[in-house]
């Protein structure tokens, strides 16, 4: 991809989203700008993946699906492609950590679902025209970045916050176990360890706290949990 593609051969993309009017949406888009041809949409991560290793385009974009963790699988698995595609991340979480987490593990791109259709398209450009992918496009608020200088990384492992957010739904200790096929004693353990490590004494009050210093957002909490395993 980019120094040795045609220059005059359009962007082949793949478009992971489960809102199917999202999908198309983006797909018009671009449509609209040319240059740019849709190969596929799909759903979720699992027909991304798939289709991404049969149909080798140049691009994914795709969306942060929970578990967080599935994103990061998806696209760890991604790169180990002979030739890998770029990934533009489109998003509905103002998230810090999600965008350094995940800009960090490859992508070239973590963009908002609020972003204009403009960078959407030079998210995309930027991906193959940068081969070496040297430069990461951040489609979010100045001030949510530079305020997220001293972020959750360096306070709570991933699965502390994993187990931290899911509580904050309301999931008991059993329910948070089987989700993550965990044993309930872990569970606990982790819960113990953040409430060190915040100096709180509860879940309501870790909660508070995390959605305080942006670990954690009200859309996050909001979000369907997990079903239970089996």
């Amino acid at each position: 991809m980019g120094e040795g593609r045609d220059a005059n051969a359009p962007i082949r993309v793949l478009l992971a989203d489960d809102h199917t009017m999202f999908r198309e949406g983006l797909a018009g888009i671009l449509a609209a700008y040319g240059a740019m041809e849709v190969v596929a949409e799909v759903p979720n991560d699992a027909e991304a993946l798939r289709l991404a290793r049969a149909l080798a385009p140049e691009v994914v974009v795709m969306q942060v699906q929970m578990p967080f963790e599935r994103a990061l699988e998806t696209l760890t698995a991604m790169r180990l492609f002979p030739d890998p595609p770029k990934v533009v991340i489109c998003t509905m979480f103002e998230s810090p950590r999600y965008m350094r987490t995940i800009t960090g593990a490859g992508a070239s791109a973590y963009l908002l679902k609020s972003s204009s259709a403009e960078h959407l398209v030079a998210a995309v450009r930027a991906a193959v025209l940068d081969p070496e992918g040297g430069n990461v496009v951040v489609g979010m608020p100045r001030a949510m970045l530079e305020s997220a200088e001293e972020g959750v990384d360096s306070v709570l492992s991933a699965r502390e916050l994993e187990i931290l957010l899911l509580a904050a739904r309301g999931l008991s200790n059993g329910r948070i176990a089987s989700s993550l096929h965990i044993s309930e004693a872990t569970v606990k353990r982790h819960l113990a360890n953040v409430y060190g490590k915040m100096d709180v004494g509860s879940r309501g009050e870790a909660a508070r706290e995390a959605l305080m210093r942006d670990w954690i957002t009200i859309e996050e909490i909001k979000e369907s949990p997990p079903e239970d395993a089996g």
